[in-house]
């Protein structure tokens, strides 16, 4: 099952931006397209802010599903990350990160990856803690 909406060239209404960085030789391969590793690294990391503000607190990712990467992304491409909570259980809330990229003389951008992405909530002995409650 997967959580992906068809590929667009705007974030979802509910997404807030998390992150923008522009992608470095160091994190490409000798023809210049840049690492999915390193991109899905960017998208984890990025994607854990709106866990830890619904969590009140640290966080783990536990798993990683529906990743697709749509397109290459290149060296000095500017990398924008925008992230919605699609879900909350107990102990998990469930993200959804999508990236785009702008080309340096381009005033477009385009989505270049997608995923969907859990963290659990950790207490100080990192074991799962259930999420606090809403304030109404």
């Amino acid at each position: 099952m997967t959580d992906l909406p068809p590929a667009s060239s705007a974030p979802s209404p509910a997404a807030q931006l998390v992150g923008r960085m522009i992608a470095m030789p160091a994190d490409a391969n000798p023809e210049g397209d840049i690492f999915g590793g390193w991109l899905l690294a960017q998208m984890d990391l990025h994607g854990s802010s709106p866990a830890f503000d619904r969590a009140g607190g640290r966080c783990a990712t536990v798993a990683v599903d529906a990743m697709v990467f749509h397109q290459p992304v290149s060296v000095g491409d500017e990398i924008s990350l925008y992230a919605e909570i699609l879900h909350t259980g107990r102990t998990s809330v469930r993200v959804r990160v999508e990236a785009f990229k702008r080309g340096r003389a381009r005033e477009d951008s385009v989505r270049v990856t997608e995923g969907v992405f859990t963290y659990v909530a950790i207490d100080a002995d990192r074991r799962p803690r259930p999420l606090p409650d809403l304030a109404d």
